[in-house]
């Protein structure tokens, strides 16, 4: 069974930057990147499959998604963040890429993520 372990969450200030890892077990066509702050819907961030990226509007020009193939890991690079991005971040694994998360059937456990104001 596929997982993916996520980590580099933490806490930091309004207008920094943070650094996500999530590593897969076994190759995957795409991983992508999933978000779901206190009360609301998970929701897409980004998705990298060998050809594309495809990031949700909220994040374009502040998050940038990167694979390497070679290590089965996916990295998510976080600047000028806002406290509206704090959230547990998940990784997900499917075919995609895809902004729907029913497409995705492999979920890491999520690692939090606060942007302090």
């Amino acid at each position: 069974q596929e997982q993916l372990v996520e980590s580099g969450g933490g806490l930091v200030q309004a207008g920094g930057s943070l650094n996500l890892s999530c590593v897969a077990s076994t190759k995957m066509v795409t991983l992508a990147w999933f978000r779901q702050a206190p009360g609301r819907e998970r929701e897409f961030v980004a998705a990298a499959s060998s050809t594309r990226t495809v990031y949700d509007d909220s994040v374009k020009g502040r998050f940038t998604i990167s694979r390497d193939h070679a290590k089965n890991t996916v990295y998510l690079h976080m600047k000028s963040l806002k406290p509206d991005d704090t959230a547990v971040y998940y990784c997900a694994a499917g075919v995609g890429p895809s902004k729907y998360r029913d497409t995705y059937p492999y979920w890491g456990q999520g690692t939090q993520v606060t942007v302090s104001s």
